[in-house]
C-alpha cells in the first residue's frame, strides 16, 4: 500500500509556471535572474496559502541551477536541483522562526552564513514566519542581514508584515503577495481532479474556491476533503452538505418571498435553515451576499465582480431584472443594519426575523401603512363649502359627519360631528375669523370649530356657515387686519355639549381686544403668588438633571413688578459669576419655560444679584463656617484664643 500525499503537498508548485495568481512577482524575480541584479536580502508577506514559502524555493533552486531555460526555470537534472528535491541540499537553508526566535538561533545562522556553499553560486537562507522573532533577535540579525558575505542570500517570508521592524523593511525588498482568485482556484482544482480522475461538478468547485478565501492551500484541504466523503463523484449539494454551506437556493427563494411579500414562507425557510445547524449570523451575511451580487448584475460590465459559474451567473441576472434597484439599496441596507446589530440584540432570532419581515413589507409598504378605517353609523349633518373668489359665492352640501377631509378649495373647516336628531338655533350672528350664522329651530348644544382666514392678495369676504339660505354679509370696505393670535382653547371634538351662550363666552374670551386703536392680545397677567408657585415647581423639575441651578433657583430672593402691561420677575443670586453664567445661558429658556408653566405671556424675567448687606454672605467652606461660629459666639471666640487655636 502507498503511502498516501495530501493534495496541498502533492501538487505544490515546483517551478514559476506552476506558481499560481502571482504573475508580477514571477516576473519581476525572473527579470532580476536574467540579468543577474539578484538582491542579497527579500520579503515575501502576503495571506497564508498563497506561495510564499514555494516562491522562496523556486527561487533559491533557479539561481543554483545549472542549466536554467530562457524562461528562467530550473531544470531539475543538474546536482543542484536533485539534491534539493531529495532533501539534501547544502546550498538552501530552511529556518523555521517560530521555534527557533532567540538570540541564540540568529547567532547560529550568523555563524553558518560565513560558510561557502558546496553546490552552486549562492546560499540560500529561508526564514519562515520571520515575524516570530524577539526583538533581540532582530537586533542581533540586522547587520548580517544588511551587508552579508557575496554568496548569502536572505528570503524572509511572513504573514504579518506589520510586526517587522522597520530596520528589517528597509534592508530588504518587498513583495507583497496576492489572495489567489476564485477563478485561478477553480481552474487550478479542475486541473488536479483530472490527473486524480474526479469527476467533480462545476458548481462545487466555485463553493470549494469560495470556502477557501484565496487561500490555495486551503482550498486543495476542502479538496481532499470532500473527495473523502463523496468518492470519485463530487456533486454540488453534496459538497455544500458536507463544507455545511448555505445552499444558493434558499437566498434565491428568500427574494422571491420578500418579492411577493410572503414573510411567513420566509419565517420559515429562515426556521429550516437554523434547523439545520447553520450560524444566523451567517445566514443574514449570505443574505447580504445575496443582495450584492443582485445590484451588481443590474449595472451593466459589473457583471465581472461576479466570481461564479455562467449557470449561476444566468440566475442571478434573471431574478436582478425583477428586483427594483431601490429596492435592492434598502435591502442591503436592512441587513447591513442587522448585522451590526446582532450582537447587542437580547432576543438574536426575533431580531433576524424582524429583519425579514421588513423585506417583505419594503414592496408592499401601502398595505402594511393603510390602517382600515372603522366607522360608526350616524346621521348625515349639512356642512357648508366654501369657494374663494373675488365675490361671495354660496354653495351648498351635505357631508358625512365622519368623512374623511375636505379638499382644500373651502376656507372654512368641516364641523365636527354633532349628536344625532339635534339642530342649532343662532340667536344672533357670532364673530370668529369669518361670520357665521347658526339658524335652526330649538337651542341644542353643539361643539362648533372656528373657522381659520384664508390668505388672499385682496381682502375676500367669508360666506357665512349656515344650514338654510341667509343673505350674504356686505363686502369689507377696509382693509383686513393681521389676524390676531387665538387664545390657547384647543377645539372640541367628540358629543361634548356647549350651550350657545357658553359658545359666545368662549369666542368673546378669543377675540383680540381693542384699546386706542391697537389691537393687543387678552392675556392675563398672572398673580405673584402664581408666579412664585410655578417658579418653585420648575426648580424641583431641575434638581435631578441640573442641581446647581436648581439651588440657585430655590434660593434666589424673588422681586415683582409691573410695566406696560407686563409683569417683571426678577431674582436674584448670590454673586455676579453665577448672574453672568445664567444671563447668558439660561435666562431665554428659564423665561420660556415660566411662561409656558403660567400659559401667558405677560412675565418679563430678570436677573439681579442680592445685595450682601441685606442678604448676608454665604459660607462654603469649613474655614469660612468655622470664622461665622466664633464671630457669632463670643464662648467659642475665647475658646480659640485660650487654647491658641488655628481657625
Amino acid at each position: 500500500m502507498s503511502q498516501y500525499i495530501v493534495s496541498a503537498r502533492k501538487y505544490r508548485p515546483d517551478s514559476f509556471e506552476s506558481l499560481i495568481g502571482q504573475d508580477n512577482i514571477v516576473q519581476t524575480l525572473q527579470n532580476s535572474i536574467k540579468r543577474n541584479q539578484l538582491a542579497h536580502a527579500y520579503l515575501f508577506c502576503g495571506p497564508r496559502g498563497v506561495g510564499k514559502t514555494s516562491a522562496a524555493r523556486i527561487f533559491a533552486k533557479t539561481i543554483n541551477c545549472a542549466n536554467p531555460s530562457e524562461n528562467m526555470e530550473p531544470c531539475g537534472e543538474c546536482e543542484s536541483c536533485i539534491s534539493f528535491k531529495e532533501g539534501r541540499s547544502y546550498c538552501i537553508h530552511e529556518m523555521d522562526a517560530a521555534s527557533n526566535n532567540s538570540v541564540e538561533d540568529i547567532k547560529s545562522l550568523i555563524e553558518q552564513v560565513n560558510i561557502p556553499p558546496q553546490i552552486g553560486k549562492y546560499s540560500v537562507y529561508i526564514v519562515d514566519e520571520v515575524h516570530m522573532l524577539s526583538t533581540s533577535a532582530f537586533n542581533a540579525f540586522l547587520k548580517t542581514l544588511e551587508e552579508p558575505p557575496a554568496h548569502a542570500i536572505f528570503i524572509l517570508a511572513t504573514t504579518e508584515k506589520h510586526k517587522i521592524p522597520s530596520t528589517i523593511l528597509s534592508r530588504c525588498q518587498t513583495f507583497d503577495f496576492n489572495r489567489i482568485s476564485v477563478n485561478d482556484a477553480v481552474r487550478n482544482l479542475r486541473h488536479i481532479a483530472e490527473q486524480e480522475h474526479i469527476k467533480i461538478e462545476e458548481e462545487a468547485l466555485h463553493v470549494i474556491a469560495m470556502k477557501s478565501d484565496g487561500a490555495m492551500r486551503d482550498a486543495l484541504t476542502i479538496f481532499d476533503q470532500t473527495v473523502a466523503f463523496c468518492g470519485t463523484d463530487i456533486r454540488y449539494e453534496e459538497v455544500t452538505k458536507n463544507l455545511n454551506v448555505l445552499d444558493y437556493d434558499y437566498t434565491f427563494h428568500l427574494v422571491e418571498n420578500f418579492l411577493s411579500g410572503d414573510y411567513g414562507t420566509a419565517l420559515l425557510t429562515f426556521n429550516d435553515i437554523l434547523s439545520k445547524g447553520f450560524n444566523a449570523l451567517y445566514f443574514v451575511s449570505a443574505l447580504s451576499s445575496h443582495f450584492r451580487n443582485l445590484m451588481v448584475c443590474k449595472s451593466r460590465g459589473a457583471d465581472i465582480l461576479l466570481e461564479m459559474p455562467k449557470s449561476l451567473k444566468d440566475r442571478y441576472m434573471e431574478q436582478s431584472s425583477r428586483c427594483p434597484l431601490g429596492f435592492l439599496y434598502e435591502a442591503l441596507n436592512v441587513t447591513a443594519q442587522c448585522e451590526a446589530g446582532y450582537k447587542a440584540s437580547v432576543n438574536s432570532r426575533l431580531h433576524i426575523e424582524f429583519a425579514l419581515m421588513r423585506l417583505s413589507f419594503m414592496l408592499h409598504q401601502s398595505d402594511v401603512r393603510q390602517a382600515p378605517v372603522v366607522s360608526q353609523p350616524s346621521p348625515a349633518m349639512p356642512a357648508q363649502e366654501e369657494k374663494v373668489s373675488a365675490k361671495p359665492v354660496k354653495r351648498k352640501r351635505f357631508v358625512s359627519a365622519n368623512a374623511p377631509e375636505q379638499k382644500e378649495e373651502s376656507a372654512v373647516q368641516p364641523e365636527s360631528p354633532v349628536q344625532p336628531e339635534t339642530s342649532v338655533q343662532a340667536e344672533a350672528p357670532i364673530q370668529t375669523a369669518a361670520p357665521v350664522q347658526l339658524e335652526t329651530s330649538a337651542p341644542v348644544e353643539a361643539p362648533t370649530a372656528a373657522a381659520a382666514p384664508v390668505p388672499a392678495e385682496t381682502p375676500v369676504q367669508e360666506e357665512p356657515l349656515e344650514l338654510q339660505p341667509a343673505p350674504a354679509p356686505a363686502p369689507a370696505t377696509e382693509e383686513k387686519k393681521a389676524p390676531a393670535k387665538r387664545g390657547r382653547k384647543k377645539p372640541v371634538v367628540g358629543n361634548t355639549a356647549l350651550s350657545i351662550s357658553g359658545m359666545k363666552q368662549e369666542v368673546a374670551m378669543s377675540e383680540p381686544v381693542e384699546e386706542d386703536g391697537q389691537t393687543v392680545e387678552g392675556e392675563r397677567i398672572p398673580t405673584d403668588e402664581e408666579i412664585t408657585l410655578k417658579w418653585h415647581e420648575m426648580a424641583e423639575e431641575l434638581r435631578e438633571k441640573r442641581p446647581r441651578l436648581a439651588i440657585a433657583i430655590a434660593e434666589a430672593e424673588l422681586h415683582f413688578s409691573e410695566e406696560g402691561g407686563v409683569k417683571k420677575f426678577t431674582f436674584s443670586v448670590s454673586n455676579e459669576a453665577q448672574k453672568k453664567w445664567i444671563a447668558e445661558k439660561l435666562l431665554r429658556s428659564l423665561e420660556a419655560e415660566l411662561q409656558k408653566k403660567l400659559n401667558s405671556g405677560k412675565v418679563s424675567l430678570l436677573i439681579d444679584v442680592a445685595d450682601v448687606a441685606v442678604a448676608g454672605k454665604k459660607q462654603f467652606t469649613q474655614k469660612e463656617k468655622a470664622q461665622a461660629l466664633a464671630n457669632a459666639n463670643p464662648e467659642v471666640r475665647n475658646l480659640i484664643q485660650d487654647m491658641d487655636l488655628d481657625v
